[in-house]
Formats: C-alpha cells, structure tokens, sequence
C-alpha cells in the first residue's frame, strides 16, 4: 500500500499489524487477541485522522495512485459493459471511456475520465486530459443514449482538458462549449459524480446534469491550487493556502449549492476500500435514478437550467439600472 505523509500514523500501525501476523504464523501461536486489539486501534485512527484533513489533504487523496478510476466503477457496479470508441470525425480519445452497461436490469450510458493505472497506461491515457474529440465522443454516446431513451451517469475524475497547441487547433473550447449547451437539453435523465479531480472546463465538458453529487475526498474548482498558487504567487510554494482559499472540497461545494450532494468514503478513503466503495457509488445511482424517473423530461430540463443559472451570488446596484434605465 501507499501511503501518503499525514498517513505515517496509520502506516505505522499498519506496519505493526504484518509483524504480528508474521510472528504468528512463523511461531504458530494465537495472535487472534492481540490482532482484534490492532484492528480496533487501526480503525479508530483511521477515524480521527481520515475525519480531520484540511482541503488540501483531500486534494492528495483525490490524486491517490491506489484510487479507483471510472473502468474500476463501471466494472464492479455493472455487467455487459460494451464500451464505444470514437467522435467520427478525428480519433477514439482513449482519456475518456463510454459505453452502455448493464446496472441490474437497467441499461445506463456511463462516460467518464480514465487516468491510467501505471506509468504507461497513464501516457496511454493522457493522464485523464481529454483532446476536443473526447468531448465530441462524450456527447456522440450522450445522444445515442438519448436516442434510446436510456439514462447517463458521467464520472469526473481530471486535473483539466488536455492544453496543446493541437487541443486549441481542433476547437477544445468550442468542443466543451457544445456539451454544456447539449447536456442542458438533454431528455433522459443525467447524473454527474466527481470520483476523484473535478478541474475546469475539462470536468464541466461532462458536468452538466440533473444531480452532481461528489465523493468525500475529492475536490471541484475551476483551478488547481498548484495552478492558482502559481498565478498569485509566481510559485507552487502556496498550494495549500490556495487550496483552503477556492473552497474547492466537496463540503464547501455542498455548502455555496454547486454540488446536490456528498457521497460517503469508506474509512480510509476510496482507495483503502474500492469494491465497498463501488457498492456505496451503485447505491447511491439507483437510488437518484429512481428519484429522477419520478419527473417527466420538461421539468428535468427546467430543474435543470434553472439549477446553474442560479449558482453564484450576486447583487443588483438599484441606483445604477435607474441611471441606465433614464438614459
């Protein structure tokens, strides 16, 4: 396992609990006491440190290499995953997967962003940065959904659309553009769950749903902290004052009504738990599916205008509409 600097405490106990099960079974005694005792110590420090992480903590766990990424979900929740490959125009973006699956009886379109377990597979994917043809494949799959009537569940997970020369060169602003627009008239119903980086324009492109729902430990902001320390400070040595300051974790998206919900992590975070983790997502899909069944597809599209029209605070200067009004 991995694990990251403010883990040491659980690494350690972790670390403690091997040498005991080694112990035991090289000198063939019951440790069954003492590892019940381990595993209860294990777990409530897990509680006190996994329940106390500042913002950006929770963009590290976000990042965790050991994090199930959107194929991990799609594959444990579903069965009959038949992915589909393309934009019909440039090329197959492989930073971003879709296709129909099987969750029990029902058939869902789920897209999502795929960073790559490894080294290789990372390049491979782009480490999760989507060119413009994987938001035109994204919306391609969006209205083959439509087409069939069948509901579509978006998994975000990128640190933001890929920012070559040739990405601007084929429209990655017009591209990402079109599916806001798109994803707002949409009839089936629509979930979108950041699984893991949620930044920008690159998880806006498959964002815009009836219900946006983040797990615990991730984050959703139109910046990185890296990126904004970098802009403000001219240096990455501020990333975790920039953190605190974007209100990106999903409680303060929950709290400024950008989010519609949180959804739980294991104790430990997804990536100590994945499969339990797996189970928690499916639950919590049929269940929204179900509450969002219940709407005819006007009122979805309404709900769902006015629900990002909304956002933001504002305020109107009386004084300056009746001087503009005058003239």
């Amino acid at each position: 396992m991995i694990f990251l600097d403010f883990e040491q405490p659980i690494a350690e106990l972790y670390e403690e609990k091997d040498k005991l099960m080694k112990m035991g079974e090289k000198q063939k005694i019951d440790i069954s006491q003492p590892l019940a005792e381990l595993e209860e110590k294990l777990k409530n420090k897990k509680q006190e440190v996994y329940s106390n992480l500042n913002p950006w903590q929770k963009v590290q766990l976000s990042r965790h290499p050991d994090r199930p990424y959107s194929l991990f979900y799609i594959e444990h929740m579903c069965s009959n995953f038949i992915e589909l490959h393309g934009d019909r125009n440039v090329k197959d973006d492989k930073a971003i997967v879709g296709g129909f699956a099987a969750l029990d009886s029902r058939t869902v379109m789920f897209i999502g962003h795929q960073k790559g377990i490894n080294t290789k597979m990372r390049q491979y994917r782009n480490f999760g940065m989507a060119n413009p043809e994987g938001y035109r494949k994204a919306l391609r799959l969006m209205k083959l959904a439509e087409k069939f009537d069948k509901p579509i569940v978006t998994l975000i997970d990128t640190p933001g659309a890929f920012p070559g020369l040739e990405a601007e060169e084929r429209g990655q602003a017009e591209a990402i553009a079109k599916n806001l627009y798109e994803m707002t008239l949409l009839k089936v119903p629509v979930i979108c769950i950041i699984i893991g980086e949620g930044a920008s324009g690159g998880a806006l492109g498959i964002g815009i749903g009836d219900k946006v729902f983040m797990l615990e430990n991730t984050w959703y902001s139109v910046i990185s902290p890296e990126s904004c320390s970098s802009i403000l400070w001219r240096s990455w040595d501020f990333k975790e004052k920039a953190a605190d300051a974007l209100k990106l974790t999903a409680e303060d998206n929950f709290k400024n009504h950008i989010i519609d919900g949180i959804i739980k992590e294991p104790i430990g975070g997804a990536h100590g738990e994945p499969e339990e983790m797996a189970k928690l997502l499916k639950k919590h899909i049929k269940k929204t599916l179900k509450e969002l069944d219940e709407m005819e597809a006007d009122e979805r599209i309404e709900q769902r205008i006015n629900k990002f029209a909304n956002m933001g605070l504002y305020e109107i200067n009386e004084e300056a509409v009746e001087r503009v009004s005058g003239e």
